[in-house]
C-alpha cells in the first residue's frame, strides 16, 4: 500500500493512539523544519525557557509515544529529555567562538516509575570550562515527584 492512502487509511479508522502518533510524527516534522532540531525533540514537543540565569526547563506532556509496556515512560525516554535540557542549557550558554557543545558523559539515576500528566525537567549549570561542561538535571512528574536525576559532561566544540 503507497504511504499516502495507508495514511489516510489511519487517519479515518485508527485508534485514538494511532491518531495521537501521527499528530506527533507531523508535529517533529514541523520542528524539524522550523527549527532545525532533531526529530525526537520535535516527537516530545521540546519548547523550553529560562527559570534562572544558569537552569534551563523543559515542560512536556506525557503522551503514548514516551510509554513502555509496563505503563510508564520508557528510560531512554526520560534519558534523552534530562540530556536535551542539560544539552540545551549548555549550548545556550556557550561563550563566543563556541559552534556547539555534545554529550561526553551522562550518569542516569532512574528513581521513581515516569507516570503522571507531564514531565517537568530542569537542568542547572554546573560548571563550564574552555573543553568542557557539567550539568545537573532534575526531572519531576506533575505531582512534583522525583523520577529521574542525572548528570552530564558537554564537549563544547570550537567554531571554525
Amino acid at each position: 500500500m503507497e504511504l499516502s492512502a495507508e495514511l489516510l487509511k489511519l487517519c479515518e479508522e485508527g485508534t485514538e493512539e494511532e491518531k495521537e502518533i501521527l499528530a506527533l510524527a507531523v508535529q517533529a516534522i514541523r520542528q524539524k523544519r522550523e527549527r532545525k532540531s532533531a526529530y525526537l525533540s520535535g516527537f516530545m514537543g521540546l519548547k523550553g525557557r529560562f527559570v534562572a540565569e544558569d537552569e534551563y526547563e523543559f515542560r512536556v506532556p506525557i503522551t503514548s509515544f514516551m510509554m513502555n509496556r509496563a505503563g510508564m515512560v520508557h528510560g531512554g525516554i526520560t534519558a534523552s529529555l534530562a540530556d536535551s535540557t542539560m544539552g540545551s542549557l549548555i549550548n545556550q550558554r556557550l561563550p563566543e567562538g563556541y559552534g556547539g557543545a555534545v554529550t561526553a558523559e551522562m550518569k542516569v539515576n532512574y528513581l521513581a516509575p515516569g507516570r503522571g500528566e507531564y514531565l517537568i525537567s530542569r537542568a542547572k549549570l554546573l560548571h563550564m570550562g574552555q573543553t568542557l561542561a557539567t550539568a545537573a538535571c532534575e526531572i519531576k512528574n506533575d505531582k512534583g515527584r522525583l523520577i529521574v536525576y542525572a548528570t552530564g559532561t558537554f564537549y563544547m566544540i570550537k567554531a571554525r
